[in-house]
C-alpha cells in the first residue's frame, strides 16, 4: 500500500464509531464488552491484557513492578500477537497465564506508572477499526477514546465482584477464598482510584451501570439499546475498508 494510501486508510479508522466499557475489577466488564463486540460485529479491545502482558513480562524477566522506565520500555517492545481468541507473546500462548491472580496483582501495580500507560496508548487506539470497536478496560472513556460515541462505566458491590471472581477460580480448579478476594479487589479498587495518573473514574458524559444482580444478557442488552438511541454510523466507511 502507498503511503497516500495508508495515511488515508489511518484516517478513516480514526473516524470508525467506539464504544468503551470501564469499571473496576470484576464488575463484568471484560465479558459484557466481548458480548456487546460480537453482537454489533465490532472489534474488541480487552485493555486489561496489554498490562497484564507487561506485568508478565517483568516478573518473568526480574523487572522491579516499581520500576517506571524499564516496564515502559518493556511495554514499548512488547512481541505480541492477538489472533483467534488467544494472545502470543514472543511466540508461546499466554491467554490463559495472564489471568493468573500473581499477573493480576502485578498488572494493577504496573498500571500506576504514567510512563507505561504512555508507552500502551499508541498501541491501544490501533485498534480503532471499521466497522467499530468495543474497548474495556480503566479508562477507554476517559483517556483513550475521549470521543467514544458511547461511554458505558460498570460498577457492582465489592461483594458481588469477590463472590464473581472466586467461582471463576473454583472453575479452574484454583484453590482460593472469598475473603482473600475481597480484600484483594478492595486493594486494587483503592490503588486504581488513587494513581495519579488516569485515575478510575468514570468520564463525564458516560452512563454508570451497577450490574450487582444483573445477568449478563441483560447489561449486553442495555448497552446495545444505548448505543442504537446515539443514531446510524457516520460517516460511512469506504468502499473496500469494512474489516471484520
Amino acid at each position: 500500500m502507498s503511503a497516500a494510501g495508508e495515511a488515508n486508510e489511518s484516517a478513516t479508522s480514526a473516524n470508525a464509531p467506539v464504544i468503551t466499557v470501564d469499571g473496576p475489577a470484576a464488575s463484568g466488564k471484560g465479558t459484557i464488552a466481548a458480548g456487546v463486540a460480537q453482537a454489533q460485529g465490532f472489534h474488541l479491545l480487552d485493555s486489561g491484557s496489554l498490562y497484564r502482558l507487561v506485568a508478565l513480562q517483568a516478573l518473568e524477566s526480574g523487572i522491579a513492578l516499581d520500576g517506571g522506565a524499564a516496564l515502559a520500555s518493556a511495554a514499548e517492545n512488547l512481541d505480541v500477537v492477538f489472533a483467534g481468541g488467544r494472545i502470543r507473546l514472543e511466540s508461546r500462548d499466554v491467554t490463559d497465564r495472564i489471568r493468573g491472580e500473581d499477573v493480576s496483582a502485578a498488572a494493577s501495580q504496573v498500571a500506576v506508572h504514567a510512563a507505561v500507560r504512555t508507552a500502551l496508548l499508541g498501541r491501544q487506539r490501533a485498534f480503532r477499526r471499521w466497522p467499530g470497536l468495543v474497548a474495556d478496560g480503566r479508562d477507554m472513556g476517559t483517556v483513550v477514546f475521549p470521543d467514544a460515541r458511547l461511554k458505558v462505566f460498570l460498577t457492582a458491590s465489592p461483594e458481588e465482584r469477590a463472590y464473581r471472581r472466586y467461582k471463576q477460580l473454583i472453575e479452574k480448579g484454583i484453590s482460593s477464598t472469598i475473603d482473600g478476594l475481597l480484600r484483594d479487589i478492595r486493594e486494587r479498587d483503592a490503588r486504581d482510584a488513587e494513581r495519579v495518573v488516569a485515575p478510575l473514574a468514570p468520564a463525564a458524559d458516560a452512563v454508570v451501570l451497577d450490574t450487582t444482580g444483573m445477568t449478563i444478557a441483560a447489561a449486553v442488552r442495555f448497552v446495545l439499546d444505548r448505543y442504537q438511541a446515539t443514531g446510524p454510523d457516520r460517516p460511512e466507511a469506504p468502499a473496500g475498508k469494512v474489516d471484520r
